[in-house]
């Protein structure tokens, strides 16, 4: 290891943050010399000892977890980019992925190339259901950057305003009864599921989660702002998947996420 890389050989149900760790690895059902040789390449920290803040590293990095595969992952300091990615992804920023040899460097062909190579019955699909459930929340982080970059009082309450909409609008989603609880109980006004498909987080997941905890910690930090209790499927939706290993310990450092913002977002003037 060297200070512009660091690797973790990671387990489905085992992590531990930013420690190099080795386990025995067991899957029912699928031969050692069937499993495929993964490495992740993901954005370091600043001090290059942990995970950066990308929410599209994150993404794949919850994606691989929740297919219970063993692989590798590799925190890339750009300060330091060793040669060895020049080599690999030339120009390229992480995150991107080796497979089998096999260099990946398109975040959402390598969601699709995953999804397609690590399929049932070895591995889990996470593809939704529901294709409403693929965009719910994409306008929320595209809002949130115009909120937090704001420094002008005069336009905050508008902007913010339209920025709670976006929230407002992927609450209605969350509460909103999806078809097979409907045809479980047919005169349900509320949903009660866990995640935004269904009770099991998919793909939609993988990319609003991380968007969403950037957004928790920015708007506290430069706002003051959470995210309102009165939005009943969002805070019900947020609390679940802080629960989960595969979000809660792929999320970057809060500190983290404000070293990067700081450049960015803006206080509101006095």
């Amino acid at each position: 290891m060297n200070g512009s890389l660091h690797r973790q050989r990671l387990k489905r149900d085992h992590f531990v943050d930013p420690i190099l760790i080795n386990q025995d690895y067991k899957t029912a059902g699928i031969k050692m010399s069937e499993v495929p040789n993964i490495e992740l390449f993901v954005k370091a920290s600043v001090d290059a000892d942990s995970v950066g803040n990308c929410p599209f590293s994150q993404r794949l990095f919850m994606i691989l977890w929740l297919k219970g595969i063993k692989f590798r992952l590799t925190t890339v300091d750009m300060k330091r980019a060793p040669d060895v990615l020049k080599t690999l992804a030339p120009g390229s920023q992480p995150p991107f992925l080796l497979y089998n040899e096999e260099v990946k460097t398109d975040t959402n062909k390598i969601e699709e190339f995953l999804e397609e190579k690590l399929a049932p019955p070895e591995y889990p699909k996470l593809c939704c259901r529901y294709k409403e459930s693929i965009g719910a929340g994409d306008d929320i982080f595209r809002n949130f950057s115009a909120y937090v970059k704001n420094p002008n009082p005069a336009f905050n309450e508008r902007i913010e305003k339209k920025f709670l909409s976006t929230l407002v609008k992927l609450n209605m989603y969350l509460e909103t009864p999806l078809p097979y609880e409907l045809d479980q109980k047919p005169n349900a006004t509320e949903s009660s599921r866990l995640y935004l498909d269904g009770d099991t987080l998919t793909l939609a997941d993988c990319n609003l989660l991380p968007k969403l905890n950037i957004v928790k910690v920015v708007c506290k930090q430069y706002r003051d702002f959470d995210i309102p209790k009165e939005l009943r499927g969002l805070t019900r939706y947020l609390s679940n998947a802080y629960k989960r290993d595969e979000f809660r310990h792929t999320c970057p450092r809060d500190s983290e996420i404000l070293i990067a913002y700081q450049a960015v977002a803006k206080y509101l003037n006095k």
